[in-house]
């Protein structure tokens, strides 16, 4: 039972108030400095919002990041997108999920080219081949991370476990290991509501900075109120967007096309992939690399150190997938290859948002709904915890391709599992940013190629 006292809030004419300018601004500005994957973005988003501008309690935080973990797509991105929508109306979530993605996108693009144009150079090569061990120390650490926060009890802690068994040994379906979660935590809330509270000991702290503009207490604003009309609107709206460019790409390319391929490949990725990028990513993998042949495995290791490296979402790999099926597929021709590839990007890019933008627009009044309401945050707590152990699973997943990089019956790379282990140690014990750790792998790994 919820025992904290009750807060006496003070009139609306003196609470804080927020201009659009000033969101966009900070927005922008995020979009630039949201290094370190869903993890260090949300941690980023969390210090400047909760703590320093107030712009949200920790409360209303916290269970808006529990809805947008149970969704399929860019957990840190919907996030922004929902506290951005909840402060200024829709095109305030626009502004604010926009923003989180294009800088990345802009900068993505032309890292692709580099690559895709120079990376067989011996310089860039040894970047990335120190990078690629980074990145498996990078994904464990987020498990780590994220376990620290989400399993708070030998019930969550099972769940990840049972996750972890039945992704890693029985090849279960992602959206199957959500449902079987969300269904345990539906019934734990129920037979012991204890255990799946959502929120942990964070929202049990005495906030002493003043009231947020979006408190605990503060009445669901009239804007973000469920109402039929308008979920009807944004439907048609977000159909109209996702089948006219699908209509066009279908004209002039046939739906068998390579771009018609991608934009109902990353539908699907971002309407069937639950838990955040790294949950999304074996999915990606498995289309891109094994049916459709648009780029390697390899290749997909190095599009995944290229998003670790660059600012937004993680998710934002999608736009590397593009690029390389683009310009080394010359989907425009030889002559026209950067174009091909940034068409790629921005197509990719568009389908795999789209459907969140709509999720937080459409589904965020019955979010505010529910706030109170354990029959909801019960399941996501769960998700949450099951989304631990298929992260587990996905570092084993880059480990294995980066330690024994000609399968099992090739040589180890006992140089990259070093790096690794130095990557590890710097995340775990000494707490180094993950540029940091990226940029020194990379360094080594420069190192050891040209010694070669």
């Amino acid at each position: 039972m919820d025992t904290a006292t009750p807060v006496s809030l003070p009139p609306e004419s003196v609470r804080p108030r927020l201009s659009l300018g000033a969101a966009l601004r900070f927005w922008l500005k995020l979009g630039f400095i949201s290094f370190g994957g869903p993890a260090g973005q949300i941690a980023i988003m969390h210090t400047e919002l909760v703590e320093r501008r107030r712009w949200i309690s920790e409360r209303r935080f916290l269970h808006a990041l529990n809805y947008c973990m149970l969704l399929p797509g860019p957990e840190a991105q919907q996030l922004a997108t929902y506290i951005g929508w909840l402060l200024h109306r829709s095109w305030g979530g626009i502004i604010a999920g926009g923003l989180f993605v294009l800088p990345s996108l802009l900068v993505l693009t032309a890292l692709s080219w580099i690559y895709a144009a120079y990376g067989s150079l011996p310089a860039v090569a040894g970047l990335f081949y120190g990078i690629k061990p980074a990145v498996t120390a990078i994904v464990l650490h987020a498990a780590h991370r994220i376990g620290s926060r989400a399993l708070k009890n030998p019930a969550l802690w099972a769940i990840a476990g049972a996750a972890f068994v039945a992704i890693f040994a029985l090849g279960a379906p992602f959206p199957l290991i959500v449902a079987v979660a969300a269904l345990a935590g539906f019934l734990g809330g129920k037979w012991r509501p204890q255990l799946f509270r959502a929120g942990g000991g964070h929202g049990a702290r005495i906030e002493e900075s003043g009231p947020a503009i979006i408190d605990d207490d503060t009445p669901t604003p009239a804007h973000a109120r469920f109402r039929w009309s308008r979920l009807g609107m944004l439907l048609l709206a977000g159909c109209a967007l996702w089948a006219i460019p699908m209509a066009a790409l279908t004209a002039l390319y046939g739906w068998q096309g390579a771009y018609t391929q991608m934009g109902w490949f990353f539908t699907k990725a971002a309407l069937l992939t639950f838990g955040g990028a790294y949950a999304v990513l074996p999915y990606i993998y498995q289309g891109a690399v094994d049916h459709h042949a648009w780029l390697t495995a390899a290749q997909m290791i190095d599009g995944l150190a290229l998003g670790e490296t660059t600012p937004g979402p993680l998710i934002m790999v999608v736009a590397f997938v593009g690029f390389v099926a683009g310009y080394f597929h010359e989907l425009l021709g030889p002559g026209n290859l950067f174009l091909a590839g940034a068409l790629g990007a921005t197509l990719v890019t568009w389908f795999t948002f789209l459907p969140s933008f709509l999720f937080i627009l459409g589904g965020g009044p019955l979010v505010e709904a529910t706030k109170e309401d354990l029959k909801f945050t019960a399941p996501l707590t769960a998700i949450t915890a099951a989304v631990v152990g298929v992260i587990l699973n996905l570092a084993l997943f880059f480990g294995y391709h980066v330690l024994w990089p000609q399968g099992w019956s090739g040589r180890f790379d006992w140089i990259s599992a070093l790096i690794a282990l130095a990557a590890a140690i710097a995340l775990f014990r000494y707490r180094r940013g993950v540029i940091q750790v990226i940029a020194g792998c990379a360094a080594t790994g420069l190192l050891v190629t040209l010694a070669r």
